[in-house]
């Protein structure tokens, strides 16, 4: 890992693979600190892979201050102009499909191709869950209710069929979200983060994009319907649009996801 200053904010990053450039902005609560996925490796085979910590998550700084949808896409586009990036492909996630927005729009030259994954346009195309509403849940019920939403399959029935999976999903959510204990800041970090999200809003803003686009959803993703990202892909001339069999974190679950995904990001 290393780190970069922008402003008066540290920002932690990391570069691996070889290929043409891929920007990776990621989810609520990414963290650099989290181990590769058969995912990122694979991505890596393909491209020259940027990613970090956004600000108020994970090793980079967390300023005191509201946070705007606006700052993190502007944190984006300087992290590539002090690396020397003049423009790459922009894979999002999640809320990192919603800065990824942000920054194809006030940035539209610095994005060649824009790949958006369980995220949303918000206003009147239709938001994500208000996932701010979770932070009051004491940490165990708050991990249990993600990973409920994240894939509808996973019903009361299916918890107590399978309870050893289950109770390792929730020990693996639980280690995730203490990752950042050590750090006083953390949790107003993703606080701030949260409010930002409530805020997010393209729609009316969408059809000004004029590059490849894609779109793709998991089907038990009720974080992200798939519905909503129905109704963002036909906002957008020419997007594609593709759904999965898997939830919020379908790419790691359908196979047939990757392949869709590294050939969308021109790979």
């Amino acid at each position: 890992m290393s780190f970069i200053r922008l402003g008066d904010i540290d920002f932690c990053y990391n570069t691996e693979g070889s290929g043409p450039r891929l920007l990776k902005i990621w989810g609520t609560g990414g963290d650099l600190r989290r181990l590769p996925t058969e995912f990122d490796r694979r991505l890596a085979d393909r491209f020259t892979v940027l990613a970090f910590d956004q600000r108020g998550m994970g090793r980079s700084g967390k300023p005191a201050r509201d946070y705007t949808m606006a700052d993190y896409a502007d944190d984006a586009a300087g992290l590539m102009d002090a690396l020397g990036w003049d423009s790459a492909a922009v894979l999002g996630y999640s809320f990192g499909g919603m800065v990824a927005q942000e920054l194809a729009l006030r940035h539209t030259l610095r994005v060649t191709r824009l790949v958006l994954m369980s995220t949303s346009a918000g206003g009147a195309g239709g938001s994500s869950h208000p996932m701010h509403e979770l932070a009051a849940l004491d940490d165990a019920t708050r991990v249990r209710r993600f990973l409920e939403l994240a894939d509808t399959r996973r019903t009361p029935q299916w918890q107590a069929e399978h309870p050893a999976l289950w109770q390792g999903m929730v020990d693996d959510g639980l280690a995730a979200l203490h990752l950042a204990d050590e750090d006083p800041a953390a949790r107003e970090g993703a606080r701030r983060q949260m409010e930002a999200r409530r805020h997010h809003d393209t729609w009316q803003r969408l059809p000004a994009l004029a590059l490849p686009v894609s779109v793709f959803a998991g089907r038990h993703d009720a974080i992200a319907a798939p519905e909503v990202q129905r109704r963002m892909a036909q906002r957008i001339a020419g997007a594609a649009h593709r759904e999965f069999e898997g939830g919020h974190l379908f790419f790691v679950q359908d196979p047939a996801a990757t392949p869709a995904i590294v050939e969308a990001l021109g790979g």
